[in-house]
């Protein structure tokens, strides 16, 4: 079937060249990344961190033609995709470093020694490549979370071939980007079959259930991540799948806050809010703001910010349609008051903001309804009496990617807030705003179920390489056939823990 692309702007279709792939082509393109991936594990990490600084490269030298078409399908602007486009290349280079770094290997000899337990043997163990990968495109990062996004860096960075399943959002970038990542594969002589590119729906099936694919990488929604996780659990040999599925990400304003510092809060909130025409995954959808004066005024600010804002574009008519089927329900929901609406973006998936109103007692009421994530530009302010009474309701929430708190000067809330909300959450903000996750060693984007599939894993930053990777020990293995990574004189200088001791690299 031919692939169409759609500007959400205009509403112009475009026929391209692409066709929906074969279930016969998704299994001969895993294949070749089966036999691909066999060559990129014994490859060096110095060869590794070439391939990923040569995609940035490659990736930079057409930025111009990337950003346009970009644009063209998915009305972001030319401002925005510039940001994610450098952010995508600072992606690959920062796997680069984590790659030149070698301490993701996390690499540890014991040499055979006398222990309680009698003799014990030589043992050596690193972290090793799975295989072959597939991942997911996201709709709502062309660049940063698609095609050449996070999961296809640190897959590579890992040592896996990739298989990549566009999203229809934004089928052109996707075919663009691609050919970059090609090029740059090509330039540093990897294998044919390092990466590969599929379109369609029963494609991204067939991907999840190939028998050579070891491992998936998705960002998308919770319907249809679920639906691809048990595809994945019911395949006669079950697979990891890493989903990062989205919440409400609840976000708290103290009473201490409140009275320091509500209008700005109040227009914060929504600047957060209506970011990316409240398309994050991020975006706080949940916003406890206390009872009295001090909450009134912020709640007021908020309100006037939403019906100052003109709307705006939504990534397709489909996602437009859908978030304000949702935005429907909530107008029927007891207990709940519409606070303001903004005016509708005047384009073919334009659309509006919205906030509404309710106390904590229908959270409980009205739980279906409040607990959905609605992907786009909508808050729900949720006005509580005291700290136990806030407490008791943050317990009560699923979890979440993000837990934000806003606290006073030396506020006595904070502590148990912050306690209460890192039981939910993976990241933890204090005195700042969710949207925006950024690239580094510390950073951790993901969260218990149904934020992710798997709370032990990040999908942006440093360890989102884990993910790719398992653990193998090498017992009385002569060292003419152990890996470098795991030699005594350690020539590669990568961190390695001996004996018990972590033993730094050498100073050059």
């Amino acid at each position: 079937m031919t692939i169409y692309s759609e500007n959400p702007i205009t509403g112009e279709h475009v026929r391209t060249e692409l066709v929906e792939t074969s279930q016969a082509d998704v299994a001969t393109m895993c294949v070749a990344a089966d036999r691909a991936g066999k060559d990129l594990a014994r490859r060096s990490l110095a060869w590794r961190a070439e391939l990923l600084d040569t995609v940035a490269n490659t990736l930079e030298d057409d930025a111009e033609e990337i950003i346009a078409l970009a644009d063209e399908e998915t009305g972001l602007g030319a401002t925005r995709l510039r940001g994610e486009h450098a952010r995508t290349c600072f992606q690959f280079r920062f796997f680069s470093d984590v790659v030149r770094d070698g301490g993701f290997l996390e690499a540890s000899i014991d040499h055979s020694h006398e222990s309680p337990m009698g003799p014990l043997p030589d043992l050596r163990r690193q972290l090793e490549p799975l295989g072959v990968i597939g991942v997911f495109g996201a709709s709502n990062f062309p660049l940063a979370f698609s095609v050449p996004g996070g999961d296809t860096a640190s897959a590579l960075a890992a040592g896996c071939s990739v298989v990549i399943k566009a999203h229809p959002a934004h089928p052109r970038t996707s075919m663009r980007t691609y050919s970059c990542l090609e090029r740059a594969a090509r330039g540093v002589g990897a294998p044919e079959g390092t990466l590969g590119l599929v379109f369609g729906l029963d494609a991204g099936t067939a991907l999840v259930c190939d028998e050579h694919v070891a491992a998936v990488g998705f960002t998308g929604s919770l319907g249809a991540g679920r639906v691809l996780f048990d595809q994945a659990q019911s395949r006669a040999v079950p697979i990891p799948f890493y989903g990062e599925l989205g919440s409400v990400n609840p976000l708290v304003v103290t009473p201490a806050a409140a009275t320091q510092r509500a209008t700005t809060l109040g227009e914060g909130l929504v600047a957060s809010v209506t970011l990316g025409s409240g398309q994050f995954c991020t975006k706080p959808g949940l916003l406890f703001v206390p009872i009295g004066e001090a909450g009134d005024q912020l709640v007021a600010a908020a309100a006037a910010a939403v019906e100052r804002s003109s709307g705006a574009t939504m990534l397709t008519t489909a996602i437009r349609d859908r978030f304000e089927t949702g935005v429907a329900r909530l107008e029927n929901a007891v207990g709940l008051t519409r606070l303001a609406l903004s005016t509708r973006a005047a384009s073919n998936a334009g659309s509006f903001a919205a906030l509404y109103e309710m106390d904590v007692a229908t959270l409980s009421l009205e739980r279906d309804a409040v607990m959905t994530e609605y992907f786009g530009a909508l808050a729900i302010v949720v006005r509580y009496a005291s700290l136990d009474e806030l407490i008791d309701a943050i317990a009560s929430l699923e979890a979440a990617l993000t837990f934000s708190l806003h606290v006073g000067e030396d506020d006595e809330a904070a502590p148990a807030l912050l306690a209460a909300g890192a039981r939910r959450a993976g990241r933890v903000i204090v005195n700042g705003f969710p949207t925006g996750v950024g690239v580094s060693w510390s950073m951790h984007h993901g969260g218990p179920y149904p934020a992710s599939t798997n709370a032990l894993h990040t999908s942006v930053g440093a360890t989102a390489v884990r993910r790719w990777l398992r653990p193998v020990s090498y017992q009385g293995v002569p060292a003419a056939w152990l890996p470098a990574t795991l030699l005594d004189e350690n020539p590669l200088n990568i961190p390695q823990r001996v004996d018990g001791v972590s033993r730094a690299p050498r100073d050059h």
